[in-house]
């Protein structure tokens, strides 16, 4: 691919130009072939510069520097600089696969509670209705209703090289609309550059991610770029967050919904073990899974099928036959006739709509065990705590990917909050004694939730991941 080609939309400097044709992009040196570009990407522990003669030695025939670079680049080598290496990665990286994502219909999913499931939903809604779809987040990437066999490096949405090889591909399977989940920290950090969303859709905005974002404003502006570059937006307008989204629409179409009045109002909700209820412009919806939060979640993914022109009577034929997603409200089996659910919910919010969902049908006590993740916010540690004890007749606190922190320092911080009940509690640092724990002090008619993972089939102690699979754990806890 010509220079010309590959920088199209960017403005950039030669220094030198390569002396061969560019036929890979990457930003990991670790990756680089024969013939990569290498991006030089600035982290917040690591310098890509740092990595130049590495990527060189395995072949690099070009680099991409930040501003100014002084230091030694071998001869032959082509040298460009940009302004912001992330910017110019994200088009970069479009040009190269030759901007498949203009050839798809993009849905982007932003909120810190409901991204997966709403996908999820959406993605079936349209497949039910006819659509091609593929779907890109935290739990894999499908394409045509099957999992694709693509490894990417980053959990919810993947850095420019990876997710327009993905859009590729996708185009290549006849992939029409992708719906995908969009992170705040690929907001924050340029990936989405260049993307028009046909559809942005706001589900809502808690605490969470402070040790990246730093402050809330930082966090909910993040989330607005979605809808910055987004013609509809499909927003929960339930959020005291959800202004900022409006603003950034700029006067484009919104399709406003939730259980207060808005566009899409559902009114008259019922909640039971086997789904929920509501009544939505006179229609009655039935949707086969549990949760008020699932509500929300429905209503995000029919307000994004009613902004694509699907008509109403489709959506609702499609809406009784959703699944639940891997790890979301996710019940564990067994002979004995215990109610034992292991769910994703890492964050404040999510930690009390999923004892809340699991409260309204559960006839004993509800006892939730979780962790909070090492190196990550810690503010909200004993607020999960006090959300947890508050909520629930016993709470049962364990690790959760302590990564390079020490886990009892951060079960200390989460004791605070729980400290501060009346709620009974348990420390067991060990997450697989902590469910074996949890499953033998439970009577007919509880209800146990297992929080935190979810889908995850690992836990992160120090720099290594080991593999531990919530549900794996529990069966055999049952068993």
């Amino acid at each position: 691919m010509t220079t010309t080609e590959l920088f199209a939309g960017v403005s950039y400097k030669v220094i030198r130009p390569p002396g061969s044709e560019i036929t890979q992009v990457t930003y990991d040196s670790r990756e680089v072939r024969a013939g990569a570009l290498f991006i030089c990407l600035r982290g917040l522990t690591v310098d890509g510069h740092d990595y130049i003669n590495k990527a060189t030695a395995a072949g690099a025939v070009a680099i991409l520097v930040e501003g100014e670079y002084n230091g030694d680049i071998a001869d032959g080598v082509g040298i460009f600089s940009v302004q912001n290496t992330r910017s110019a990665m994200a088009y970069i990286s479009a040009n190269f696969y030759g901007n498949p994502a203009q050839k798809l219909r993009l849905i982007g999913v932003t909120g810190t509670n409901g991204k997966t499931t709403t996908t999820y939903f959406t993605e079936e809604i349209l497949r039910l209705c006819g659509r091609k779809t593929g779907i890109i987040g935290t739990v894999g990437i499908r394409a045509l209703g099957e999992t694709m066999d693509i490894a990417f490096a980053t959990a919810t949405t993947p850095d420019p090289p990876e997710l327009h090889r993905i859009f590729a591909e996708m185009v290549r399977l006849g992939v029409q609309d992708v719906i995908m989940e969009v992170s705040s920290h690929a907001l924050a950090l340029l990936k989405m550059e260049g993307l028009t969303f046909e559809v942005g859709v706001f589900t809502n905005l808690t605490q969470d991610h402070l040790n990246f974002h730093g402050t809330m404003d930082n966090y909910k502006l993040a989330k607005a770029k979605l809808f910055a570059q987004s013609r509809n937006g499909v927003i929960n307008t339930d959020c005291p967050f959800s202004n900022v989204m409006v603003e950034h629409m700029g006067g484009r179409p919104i399709l406003s919904y939730g259980m207060k009045p808005s566009a899409l109002q559902a009114i008259h909700t019922e909640c039971r073990a086997d789904g929920s209820t509501f009544v939505l412009s006179g229609e009655s919806f039935d949707v086969p899974v549990s949760g008020r939060f699932n509500v929300y979640n429905a209503l995000a993914a029919i307000g994004t099928a009613r902004t694509l022109d699907v008509g109403m009577s489709k959506i609702r034929d499609a809406v009784t036959s959703l699944t639940g997603v891997p790890g979301r409200i996710q019940a564990v089996p067994n002979k004995h006739g215990l109610d034992v659910f292991v769910d994703y919910a890492h964050s404040p919010d999510g930690l009390e709509n999923i004892i809340n969902s699991i409260r309204e049908t559960t006839k004993g006590r509800v006892i939730t065990l979780f962790g909070c993740g090492g190196d990550r916010d810690k503010t909200k540690r004993p607020i999960m705590g006090k959300i947890a004890a508050t909520l629930s007749d016993f709470c049962i606190l364990t690790s959760d990917n302590p990564r390079t922190e020490n886990p009892s320092q951060i079960l200390s911080q989460v004791e605070e909050g729980v400290k501060d009940t009346s709620c009974g509690y348990k420390i067991i640092e060990n997450r697989r004694d902590a469910i074996f724990a949890g499953i033998s002090m439970m009577n007919k008619g509880d209800s146990l939730i297992i929080a935190g993972k979810g889908h995850e089939d690992y836990q992160i102690i120090g720099d290594t991941k080991h593999h531990f699979d919530d549900f794996e754990t529990a069966m055999e806890a049952l068993q």
